[in-house]
């Protein structure tokens, strides 16, 4: 993008400050990202470039790049614009020049910007703006004295008093387009502002879930993310109002505001004729103009970055899902819980392909629990299945029992069963790429096939939902959608990158997500490859339609060719490092095949005496690093979590129990726990450790297997109190309710319940929060 230098090392120093670094790194980037480099690619295979920017800084530099440039487009209109109305000064070009943020450049542009005709404008035109100067620069005058010599029928002045209106509409206007102004009160009430939220007359049956916020009051700076969106919530289904008090004594935070106006604009009262008027005045423009506008603005910047935080949590949590331990090739059984409609069957071999499928009615009403005993032991004999996926819905729990059973009467299969989250397999069965993938399979089936892959390799699944529909976000309808994608999609990219993708097994949904290719590049890949068998070498991807030398050099370091003419191809080794490496073999005198995976003799060699202009020691202690354990999974060690035996239901939970469970979620309140019970638990953050957490990421992560303690069990809301805080007793009682009610509702349902403060007494607010939250999820 061809830009200004002076504002591009504007925009360069800005973001140095960001994500500390060199305006020179950031320079480099911006280089690099312009000229159609990915994130990940930069991030890996460019570190002499940018100085080592990893992919978090990268990211952030991403986005500020593109706020910043939006910046300097909406300057450079904004100059246009007055200079066009002959009205930019020296001193208004600096200011402009200086607006470091949207909101600053809105505010100098306020007087200038084009609009219809005001109070003011019409007051201006029946030449009543001298009458506004005359009484603001000198109050002894008598308003109504002044006024009357502006009485002018034909200019539709029709008395005095219509004449005072005019100047006061006149002055009212010029004060709330005071830039200074309303910098001024906008930072004052950022810090002093309390939002304030009262019910809705009329609503308190209706709006029951959110009755925590029916008379709830918090300054403004201090509402977290999540509470924020809750309240956001409530006021968009007309529950509650919200307003924006300046201060706790509102009428000492509006006296403090007008004193604010009255002291920048020159009004005292000083018991002169016009003061009374001029003070009037005052009060009018804070309360009718300046106070609405700035607390729809302060709402407005709380929401955004409300929004961005709740973007944040739920790009960390599909990060850490994406990223959970892969069972790795063998053959898995995967399992649909249903009553009525029965359980879905399909076992994949380990290369996922799906070689059986079948549907059992082991539950009520059929209750044909030998035959689909016998049904599943056929199966797993025949298909030498090692792991049995059950997906965490409706029966969940019945069908975990079944497969129990069949491991308990068939030792010999040597059988392990894991309950996985079956979140987004819906939506993947009724999706454009399932129906390509299985066009003669029932939808129902579709899911039992997605439930088994997710065990083997969670990220080449779970890439074929949208990342939206797979339930890991805090508020996520709460949000800004495109936003949403935007930030869902770029951590999508950088776990796959991350992980590597072989392009002779992988689907077409995952080559997509690998840095540089296209939907239509990664369908051509699989054309390819189904046209002429399996790839043998990196370089055979250039014969691919629309995969020229610029999309290889983006993808390449990423795909793996395994067993095939190149070893290197199998590594994280980018090609066009080969050279350096052959360099390396040449001096152990050994074949690349031998030296891959040698440590003794790789870490023989000086990476230094391997550096050139164009690789430096970064990239050639990471080429070193990745010989020697090639391809190597940046995943953990595949676990599973154990469920208690004979506590299937909440009705089985009692207080004191420890059990092992899985993170399914987590939010900026706590983490939500499976402990199978068709009903996740709360951990609430004051219960996550036996210090202070400020943030639930700090010791837990989505797919975690932990032990926690029941704290408390509510039935009738369905909330379930747990702690990891072994030590821990009964929680403190609420405000107004049970002890420790938390929870989260019917995964069928996607219903979650509000969380619970095990140890300390809560916000107020948290339980509609978290209720509201699980809806969120859920819907």
């Amino acid at each position: 993008m061809s830009q200004n230098p002076t504002v591009a090392a504007r925009i360069a120093r800005r973001i140095a400050e960001d994500i500390a670094a060199k305006p020179d790194q950031v320079n480099a980037a911006v280089e690099l990202l312009d000229g159609g480099a990915t994130v990940p690619f930069i991030a890996r295979y460019r570190k002499e470039v940018t100085g080592g920017l990893d992919d978090t800084q990268l990211r952030t530099l991403e986005e500020r790049l593109t706020y910043l440039r939006e910046l300097e487009d909406r300057r450079a209109a904004i100059l246009a614009s007055i200079d066009e109305q002959g009205k930019l000064d020296d001193a208004l070009r600096g200011e402009i020049e200086n607006a470091d943020s949207k909101a600053r450049l809105e505010d100098l542009y306020l007087p200038y910007k084009p609009k219809r005709r005001t109070r003011a404008q019409i007051a201006r035109e029946a030449g009543l703006e001298p009458l506004a100067d005359a009484l603001l620069g000198d109050p002894s005058l008598s308003p109504e004295d002044c006024a009357a010599r502006y009485v002018d029928a034909d200019k539709g002045v029709a008395d005095a008093k219509a004449a005072l209106d005019g100047a006061r509409a006149i002055l009212l206007e010029r004060w709330s387009e005071d830039a200074t102004l309303l910098g001024d009160l906008r930072q004052w009430l950022s810090q002093t502002g309390v939002a304030r939220a009262r019910v809705v007359e009329g609503k308190q049956q209706e709006g029951a879930k959110y009755s925590d916020y029916f008379d709830h009051a918090e300054p403004l700076a201090q509402i977290p993310s999540h509470r924020m969106l809750a309240l956001l919530r409530a006021r968009r289904e007309e529950i509650i109002s919200l307003d924006l008090d300046p201060g706790n004594d509102p009428d000492a935070g509006h006296a403090q505001a007008e004193a604010r106006i009255a002291q920048r604009v020159g009004v005292s009262d000083q018991g002169r004729p016009a003061d009374r008027w001029l003070r009037d005045s005052v009060r009018l423009c804070w309360k009718a103009r300046l106070h609405m506008t700035l607390s729809l603005d302060l709402i407005g910047a709380a929401r955004e970055k409300a929004e961005a935080e709740a973007i944040n949590v739920f790009g960390d949590n599909l990060k850490d899902l994406l990223l959970a331990a892969p069972a790795g090739s063998r053959a898995v059984m995967g399992l649909d819980p249903g009553l009525r409609t029965g359980v879905k069957v399909a076992v994949v071999d380990g290369t996922g392909k799906l070689v059986a499928t079948d549907t059992i009615y082991p539950h009520e009403p059929k209750r044909q629990w030998d035959a689909s005993i016998s049904a599943l032991r056929r199966l797993c004999s025949e298909h030498a299945v090692e792991l049995i996926a059950i997906g965490n819905g409706t029966a969940s729990r019945e069908t975990d029992k079944l497969a129990g059973e069949l491991m308990k009467k068939h030792p010999e299969l040597k059988l392990q069963k894991i309950v996985v989250s079956e979140a987004g397999a819906s939506v993947y069965s009724a999706s454009a790429l399932a129906a390509a993938e299985f066009p003669n399979l029932d939808v129902s089936l579709r899911g039992a096939v997605s439930i088994a892959r997710r065990l083997q390799d969670p990220l080449a699944e779970l890439v074929k939902i949208e990342p939206k529909a797979i339930g890991v976000g805090q508020y996520q309808h709460d949000v800004n959608p495109f936003a949403l994608a935007r930030a869902l999609d770029a951590r999508v990219e950088d776990c796959v990158n991350a992980v590597g993708v072989e392009v002779n097994t992988a689907s077409s949904a995952l080559l997509a997500r690998v840095a540089g290719l296209s939907g239509t590049v990664a369908e051509n890949i699989v054309a390819h490859r189904d046209a002429n068998g399996p790839f043998r070498s990196r370089r055979e991807l250039l014969k691919v339609p629309r995969l020229g030398e610029k999309t290889f050099e983006q993808c390449a370091g990423f795909l793996r060719i395994r067993e095939g003419d190149e070893p290197l191809d199998a590594s994280s080794v980018h090609p066009e490092a080969y050279p350096l490496v052959e360099r390396m073999v040449k001096d152990c005198g050994k074949p690349v095949r031998a030296l891959i995976g040698d440590a003794a003799a790789l870490r023989g060699l000086k990476p230094e005496r391997y550096t050139d202009e164009r690789f430096g020691l970064p990239t050639v202690r990471d080429i070193l690093k990745e010989l020697e354990k090639p391809g190597r999974d940046p995943r953990p060690a595949f676990q599973a979590a154990r469920f208690a035996d004979g506590v299937e239901d909440m009705k089985d939970l009692r207080p004191g129990m420890v059990l092992e469970g899985v993170v399914t979620n987590v939010a900026a309140f706590g983490a939500f726990v499976d402990i199978g019970v068709h009903q996740d638990g709360l951990v609430h953050i004051s219960a996550l450790a036996d210090r202070f957490v400020k943030d639930p990421r700090e010791v837990v992560k989505v797919g975690d297997i932990v032990k926690v303690k029941v704290l408390d069990v509510d039935l009738a809301r369905k909330r379930i109190a747990l702690t990891r805080r072994l030590d821990d007793s009964e929680p403190a009682p609420r405000r107004g309710e049970a002890p420790g009610a938390a929870g989260r509702g019917p995964r069928g349902a996607g219903a979650r319940g509000g969380p619970s403060r095990p140890t300390s007494q809560p916000a107020p607010a948290d339980n509609a929060l978290a209720a509201a939250f699980a809806r969120a999820r859920g819907s």
